[in-house]
């Protein structure tokens, strides 16, 4: 009967400690207004050169949004409960290494600086602001010519979708 006591207070710490740890699974919460359920992402404006971007970002966070949130993205801003606006602040490409021998750039970083603005549309009202938000990505530039392989392509897919997560993240979340 002792051994039965102490298997089952065991058992209850163990579960108690379990259900009151106070995590949650990340990217779960969902802090956005219940009355939200539609929302349109138009092409981002820039102030840059970099008109690839523009296209790029806006598809990627449609796609983010549609396989981890409940919300259902759409054209027209008319038909939707918000509209996520965008800008490109600027985007720049900086050689960061060297090679010690002929003195080309071997490592390139990409800087892109956005604003985020997600609107309701009923109210006017600003859900998620984010001026001057940050992002790099790295890329390296082969030091033989006949080696060569353009990776500045490759490189702004992995910044777009990193751009995406952390967009999507930030407005579920509420952070």
């Amino acid at each position: 009967m002792n051994r039965r006591r102490w298997l089952v207070s065991l058992l209850g710490v163990a579960a108690a400690g379990t259900l009151s740890c106070g995590y949650h699974t990340g990217a779960k919460a969902d802090l956005m207004p219940k009355s939200i359920q539609t929302i349109a992402i138009p092409a981002f404006s820039t102030f840059t050169t970099r008109y690839r971007l523009i296209d790029l970002l806006p598809q990627e966070i449609s796609r983010e949004f549609t396989a981890r949130t409940r919300f259902r993205i759409v054209e027209n801003p008319s038909e939707a409960d918000a509209v996520l606006t965008g800008s490109i602040n600027s985007a720049q490409v900086f050689p960061i290494l060297f090679d010690p021998t002929s003195g080309k750039a071997t490592r390139i970083q990409i800087v892109v600086l956005l604003t985020i603005t997600l609107r309701e549309q009923a109210t006017g009202r600003t859900l998620y602001s984010r001026p001057n938000y940050g992002f790099k990505q790295f890329y390296d530039v082969a030091a033989d010519p006949h080696q060569f392989f353009d990776e500045s392509g490759p490189a702004l897919d992995r910044l777009t979708r990193d751009v995406a997560h952390d967009v999507v993240s930030s407005i579920v979340e509420n952070f």
